[in-house]
This record gives C-alpha cells, structure tokens and sequence, in this order.
C-alpha cells in the first residue's frame, strides 16, 4: 500500500499543478508586457524618425528643432532627448537608417552584376547596378524615401558637416563601382573616371532634389518626380559622357 507524506495526496498535488500553472501564466504576461513595451519603444522610436526625416528633409538640419519633432509626433520634447541625446544625434540616426539600406543594396546589386559579366563589366552595366537599384528604392519605396533621398540631396551639398556622412555611409560602395568601371575602362585615365563620377552623382543628387524645375522649363513635359522616366535614360547617358571624355584627344 503506498505511503502518503502527511499534508500532502490528491488535494496537495492538485494545489501544486494550480500553482505551477498560475506560474506559467504570470510569466508569460510579464514576458507579453515586456515584448509590448519594447514594440512600443520601437514603434516610438520609427515614428520619431520617420517625422524628423520629412522636417529635415524641408528645413535642413538647422531648421528644425527638437520641439517640432516632438509636437508632429505628439510626445514631450524631452522624450527626443531620452532617446537620442541631441538635435544632430537624431539627425545622424534618420540619415543612417535608410543609409544603411541603399548602400546595402547597391553593394549586392554591384557584385551581382560583377559575377553575372564573369568579370567582363561595361560602363552602362556597371551604371545600371548602381543608379537603378537606389532610383527603384525611390520609385517604391513611398514618401519616407523621397523625403530621405532629398534629406541625401542636403547632405551631399552642405560640405561643412555632411560630407563626413558621406564618406561614412557611401565610400565603400562608390569605390567599388568604380573599380567595375575601371576594369570596363582599362585605357581610360583614373581622374576621368572619377571626375566622371563626380558627374554621375551630381545629376543623382539633382534628381533626388526633386526641386521642380525641369517642371517649369520643359512646361511640364517632364516631371522632377518621375523616377520611372530618369532610371529610363541616366544609365545610358552618364555611360555615353564616361565613353566621350575616356577617349577624347589630347
């Protein structure tokens, strides 16, 4: 006959599983609280950049003060501060997200298009990988990415603090667009194949812009917003002037 431990049997045992269960239960509301909470600190957080990023992207950086983030989003300014510091902290946050990807992706799009010429690239199919993969992004990727590409627009043009964003967020996917284009340009001069980037980027950063003028002098005819159209042509053309002054004669 089996022993039963005094206060304890069926009721005992029944109380114990009552317990262990309600154990269970409690953690997994607290583990549900603290997945709740970190949602909504990111939640948040995305909110607060995605509303700095269309200010910054109007205002520029010294046009915008933390208390206008704060009133579009709804919160306290001193949240702003909790989460990042300072106005150029938030500033660099909101530019670097969206960094990360366009480069990202360019880089890929760049050894993709490497692989697939079996290490035979050409000036248009280098061009395509780079500029096509970033202008996709803007054609749809919605408002948040034609309010990032013109913020980019700003930091590219303002050398006294932007260039250092730049150099951190874009140096490395540049230098390796123009490594494919140098081996698709074994004869052409290093300084023309970079003063032709410098061509390259700067009719990117014209487009990104989106100021409206091609608007107004083609009267509407073609549309500073029209990225479909601009990924039709920049490729080829921005290939025709690296092929024209590669070789021109001296």
């Amino acid at each position: 006959m089996a022993r039963v431990e005094p206060g304890r049997g069926a009721a005992g045992s029944v109380a114990e599983k009552q317990g262990l269960k309600a154990d269970i239960v409690t953690n997994q509301a607290k583990t549900r609280r603290r997945s709740t909470k970190a949602e909504q600190r990111a939640e948040t957080i995305e909110q607060i950049l995605d509303e700095a990023e269309l200010l910054f992207s109007k205002h520029g950086l010294h046009g915008v003060t933390l208390k206008d983030v704060a009133q579009r989003v709804g919160v306290h300014h001193t949240l702003l501060n909790y989460y990042f510091e300072d106005k150029k902290k938030l500033f660099d946050a909101v530019f670097a997200r969206r960094a990360v990807v366009t480069s990202t992706k360019r880089m890929q799009a760049l050894d993709e298009y490497d692989r697939a010429s079996d290490g035979k690239p050409t000036i248009e199919g280098a061009l395509h990988a780079f500029l096509d993969t970033d202008l996709d992004l803007y054609i749809h990727g919605g408002d948040g990415w034609k309010n990032y590409g013109a913020l980019g627009a700003q930091v590219a043009n303002t050398p006294e603090w932007g260039a250092e964003l730049m150099d951190s967020h874009f140096d490395p996917v540049v230098l390796r667009l123009i490594d494919l284009l140098k081996r698709a340009m074994p004869d052409c001069a290093e300084e023309d194949i970079f003063w032709g980037y410098h061509f390259v980027t700067g009719a990117l950063m014209v487009t990104l812009a989106r100021t409206g003028r091609i608007d107004k002098l083609s009267g509407g005819l073609c549309k500073s917003e029209d990225f479909e159209a601009i990924k039709a042509r920049m490729a080829s053309f921005m290939a025709a002037g690296f092929m024209q002054i590669c070789n021109r004669k001296a």
